[in-house]
């Protein structure tokens, strides 16, 4: 195990003073060190992809990048590394974490691309090792990516092992979002006004206005799902464990498929921005039985609570631009109200809560494996999969 300095300092050494990503548990020392460091520059990306293209741009100035990310969102970095940065021949220090490590237990939305990491690397023609575990062979490590790149002017990856960087806090106030545990507004005079509320009474309330018989809720991935699941385990409730941002997606096409259910997708701020594109989607083909509520509480709590951007933007706003003909914001739990008991199906519903970071102490996570929610959800619906068996008994003969 080494500390975030080694690797950081020993990088500066090679001129890397920029790094772009998305955050993951494995990677939040990183993240503090250089959010603390005024003279480097850390990037939180929307997703990986962005990341990725961040990176590239950096090296087009002039100067010298390190994109992070989990493993799992290696497939959104997928077209930029390979249209990007291997076509232009733009080099990059790419660190993957190695979720869903085969020598490891880990969730079980992880264990496929645990598995495949090295290979998805290799079949996009990236080199990579792993990531260094002592300080004395960082330094090699790094004049082996430098020596690679130079060469090639491609990326070379470094595939991060839990446990390889030690615990490193946020020191310094430049992520300003982390500085206010409950996010609290303020007036122009900084006095503290009502405390935010927090994501398990909204989601207390969200529960208290829907109906188990004739709503379908999907629960976007991190603590949002744990936390319905810790409230009340419902049938038609489905955890998404993975596929961060496709919340919404996810939801759109179970409102078409299914109109005679109330579709409540229940999103987070990180997973929103992510996947932007989806307001506009969701804005022109959603109908009146979907909502989307986005919970806002600026930051991207399960991985340590890294600061989003979303106090820049406003997802009212952007999903009225979008053409949701309903779309509200505020810290109110009267905005549910409205969203989930009006009867009106004028098309897609739109609410933002601004809400604290944080989450309930001894949080669970759900006791059926994703399968088994899938299949307890479609049950309770009256959905099935037998269609797939009969398509490929009808192929078959």
């Amino acid at each position: 195990m080494i500390q975030a300095e080694d690797f950081i300092e020993c990088a500066r050494g090679f001129g890397y003073r920029l790094y772009a990503g998305v955050p993951c548990s494995f990677l939040t020392p990183f993240i503090n060190y250089t959010i603390d460091d005024e003279r480097l520059t850390y990037v939180s990306s929307a997703n990986e992809g962005d990341a990725v293209a961040t990176g590239a741009g950096t090296v087009l100035g002039g100067h010298k990048a390190v994109v992070m990310m989990q493993n799992s969102g290696l497939g959104n970095a997928v077209n930029p590394l390979t249209s990007l940065a291997h076509v232009f021949r733009i080099p990059v220090l790419v660190i993957v974490t190695l979720r869903g490590d085969p020598d490891l237990r880990d969730e079980p939305q992880h264990e496929l691309m645990g598995r495949i990491t090295g290979g998805l690397l290799e079949a996009m023609a990236i080199p990579w090792e792993y990531f260094p575990t002592a300080a004395t062979s960082i330094e090699a490590c790094l004049q082996r990516a430098e020596a690679y790149m130079a060469r090639e002017l491609r990326p070379y990856a470094l595939v991060m092992r839990k446990g390889s960087v030690a615990p490193h806090g946020l020191m310094g106030g430049r992520n300003k979002l982390q500085q206010d545990p409950d996010h609290r507004p303020r007036t122009s005079a900084g006095q503290t006004l009502v405390p935010r509320l927090s994501r398990a009474k909204v989601l207390q309330r969200i529960i208290e206005l829907t109906s188990e018989k004739n709503t379908a809720m999907i629960a976007t991935t991190g603590y949002t799902g744990r936390e319905l699941f810790a409230l009340a385990d419902r049938p038609n409730q489905l955890y998404m464990v993975g596929s961060m941002g496709c919340a919404s997606s996810l939801g759109l096409g179970l409102a078409l498929a299914r109109p005679d259910l109330r579709v409540v997708v229940i999103d987070g701020d990180g997973a929103a921005m992510m996947r932007m594109g989806n307001f506009a989607t969701l804005g022109s083909y959603g109908a009146g039985n979907l909502v989307h509520i986005v919970l806002d509480n600026g930051v991207h709590d399960s991985t340590g609570g890294q600061a989003t951007v979303s106090s820049n933007v406003s997802f009212a706003g952007i999903a009225k631009a979008c053409g949701y003909p309903i779309a509200l914001e505020d810290d109110n739990l009267a905005i549910l109200d409205h969203l989930l008991s009006g009867t009106d199906r004028v098309g897609p519903r739109f609410g933002c809560l601004k809400i604290r970071p944080g989450t309930m102490h001894d949080l669970p996570r759900p006791a059926l494996s994703p399968a088994e929610v899938r299949a307890r959800f479609m049950a309770h619906i009256g959905a099935n999969l037998s269609f797939i068996s009969e398509a490929r008994g009808h192929a078959l003969s």
